[in-house]
């Protein structure tokens, strides 16, 4: 466990798991600063911030980090920005707030990351591991930062980890880690494809033959980056039976536990979808070295009704299901949600782009042949991906998305919002954009 008193950490970023780890390191005696390049009156954070801390805004200060002992790396700043590529170079660490936390805590840690369902998936494992019985800590990406589970009362931490968070991570070592799937996300940040999927397998790098390593089959993504490291391997597939594991076997799920086969009743969850399937498969595998009876574990999942703006019913209206799915921030994600739908459907879709391929999108547009309204700054280049195979009305704002669709939609139809981009371009976040676009469809008339 570091000994932090007397240091001089700088912690870069502002934002929550900044603001976290900054009051967690002056708990432990150090001489901290926190340093953002927006100026004080834009951080919405730092009431939080203990007074004592020093403030460095409207930009990074170069000889702040030059003699800091220590530096904290927000998810949300690259490490190759200049001032912490100059830091390193001279040989100062720099950890992000979830190595830091890693270093104090002392239970063990599910880590789950994926380009799509980790919030999902985090949240189904929380829920199964306190029906049984358990004190959990549940947090990352999906929400409180994960230094907070160090002075808190829990026997285990469930934690959701972007590719951001796993770039600064050098010791941390989970004693579960979960892949669910890659596909393109975050190309506006990683220099190709390759460079994004290091950054996830990074999740497996410090783990034994001790540990557990949760991977998908049917992504030939994460069955290359599972390939070489020591740790005990279970998957799940929808597609084939796994040796051990979880399979789809409709309606049944097939779970292979040690020298057990169990078979459950898939429709007995109130999670609904292809892809919820998977996710309850990769929650149960995360689970399972926890010691609990599978069946109590099935009873626990089927509990489970879901995250807001992940696939919601908002309401249906006139025989119109209406369903939020701000949290499709990529393609994939809208592949994914696309896919669980078999009447006529019609996609709200834009935002900022993400430097994603829209044209990836093109096989399950032609098969589900929807109406597109887009809106936001990606929307001409959505556009130009999908104007010869879809109808496409472009709109300005989400109000007008809505009265479009309204107007548009008949029974037995759906009107999905899955952007497929970030939200911000025109909302503070992905939550901001789904309570919006809630609130217009339910004052629907």
């Amino acid at each position: 466990m570091p000994d932090l008193k007397g240091k001089h950490i700088v912690v870069a970023g502002a934002g929550m798991s900044g603001v976290a780890a900054a009051n967690f390191c002056h708990s432990r005696g150090a001489h901290v600063s926190v340093s953002d390049t927006r100026p004080a009156k834009e951080i919405a954070g730092l009431a939080q911030l203990d007074p004592c801390i020093d403030l460095d805004c409207g930009g990074h200060t170069d000889s702040i980090f030059q003699h800091a002992d220590l530096i904290i790396l927000s998810p949300g700043i690259p490490l190759h920005v200049p001032v912490i590529s100059r830091a390193m170079e001279a040989g100062i660490p720099v950890w992000g707030e979830i190595e830091l936390a890693s270093r104090f805590l002392r239970i063990p840690i599910i880590a789950i990351t994926g380009t799509n369902g980790k919030s999902t998936v985090t949240s189904l494992c929380g829920h199964i591991l306190q029906r049984c019985g358990e004190q959990v800590f549940i947090g990352g990406n999906i929400g409180t930062p994960l230094i907070e589970a160090v002075d808190g009362d829990y026997n285990v931490a469930v934690v959701e980890l972007s590719s951001f968070q796993l770039e600064s991570v050098t010791t941390f070592h989970p004693h579960v880690a979960v892949l669910l799937n890659i596909s393109p996300d975050h190309l506006d940040r990683y220099a190709d494809m390759r460079s994004y999927m290091q950054a996830k397998q990074r999740i497996f790098a410090n783990q034994d033959v001790t540990d557990l390593m949760v991977w998908n089959q049917d992504d030939p993504q994460a069955v290359e980056l599972v390939r070489g490291f020591p740790a005990r391997s279970i998957s799940f597939s929808s597609t084939k039976v796994v040796k051990e594991g979880l399979s789809l076997d409709l309606p049944s799920l097939l779970w292979r536990h040690g020298r057990e086969e169990y078979r459950f009743d898939s429709n007995a969850l109130r999670l609904q979808g292809l892809h919820n399937l998977e996710n309850v498969m990769a929650a149960l595998a995360a689970c399972s070295g926890r010691g609990h009876a599978p069946a109590r574990m099935w009873e626990a999942a089927c509990e489970f009704s879901g995250l807001p703006h992940r696939m919601e019913l908002v309401r249906t209206l006139n025989g119109v299901c209406w369903y939020n799915d701000s949290k499709g921030t990529n393609i994939g994600s809208v592949e994914k949600s696309l896919g669980g739908f078999d009447t006529p459907v019609t996609l709200i879709a834009g935002g900022k782009d993400k430097g994603g391929d829209y044209a990836l999108l093109r096989p399950i547009l032609i098969q589900k042949h929807p109406h597109l309204i887009l809106l936001g700054a990606a929307a001409e280049k959505m556009a130009a991906a999908w104007g010869d195979i879809c109808r496409i009305t472009m709109v300005a704002s989400m109000e007008e998305a809505v009265a479009c669709a309204y107007q548009k939609t008949r029974a037995p139809g759906s009107v999905l919002l899955s952007p497929g981009c970030s939200s911000f371009d025109m909302f503070s976040s992905f939550a901001e954009r789904g309570e919006v676009f809630a609130a217009l469809v339910r004052n629907l008339e």
